[in-house]
């Protein structure tokens, strides 16, 4: 069974509270912004990203993007309304000194080629509230093969990113995933669509 939902890359506050106000969230809604990784274009800067987030988020949850962030960063945001960072390119190490420093939850991103990329999840597992499979195309919502994760234990926390489409979801259904979209809601411009999104919370709502 599914077990939420995360649309990232918002950056614009009619999409945000667009999402926010719909009728058919799942019971676990996340929204990434991407907080530190500029060659991404769904990044915003940190003055326009304070005020888009400063906005009562209900039930939903608010994901800090970043890619192996400075301690400058971290400082810069640490008051901002996130629940969770969504952190790429950070040891094990350094992960439990973000996650106790800063008092937020976690989720380890693993980018995965291979299954050799897929067992680093080990590493993290006794730390990372949740861990995420995703490609190695960072921002370019790349695809990988998702057999890959075959072997990884049901019970663990986990998210699935890499390219997923709005009708993948329903060969998902069984599947013990966070599911994350981006890229499946955008138009070729890469702005988000709210059709898009709003065909992607209906059909979530009745799987």
């Amino acid at each position: 069974m599914i077990k939420g939902l995360k649309i990232c890359g918002i950056s614009d506050p009619v999409t945000l509270k667009y999402i926010l106000n719909h009728s058919n969230l799942p019971s676990l809604t996340m929204i990434g912004f991407i907080t530190n990784y500029e060659k991404s274009q769904r990044f915003v800067k940190y003055e326009k990203l304070k005020n888009l987030i400063n906005i009562d988020k209900k039930q939903v949850k608010f994901i800090s993007v970043l890619v192996n962030p400075t301690e400058e960063t971290l400082e810069k945001i640490k008051d901002l309304n996130f629940d969770y960072y969504q952190l790429y390119d950070v040891s094990p190490e350094r992960t439990k000194k973000i996650k106790l420093q800063y008092k937020k939850k976690v989720i380890t991103a693993i980018t995965v080629s291979s299954k050799e990329d897929v067992i680093k999840y080990k590493d993290y597992s006794n730390i990372s509230d949740i861990i995420l499979f995703d490609s190695k195309g960072y921002h370019k919502s790349k695809s990988f093969d998702h057999n890959l994760l075959d072997e990884v234990p049901y019970g663990l926390n986990k998210m699935i990113a890499g390219d997923i489409q709005i009708d993948d979801i329903p060969k998902l259904k069984n599947k013990s995933f966070i599911i994350d979209l981006s890229g499946a809601l955008e138009d070729r411009n890469g702005k988000k669509n709210i059709e898009k999104i709003d065909k992607l919370l209906n059909l979530f709502a009745n799987i």
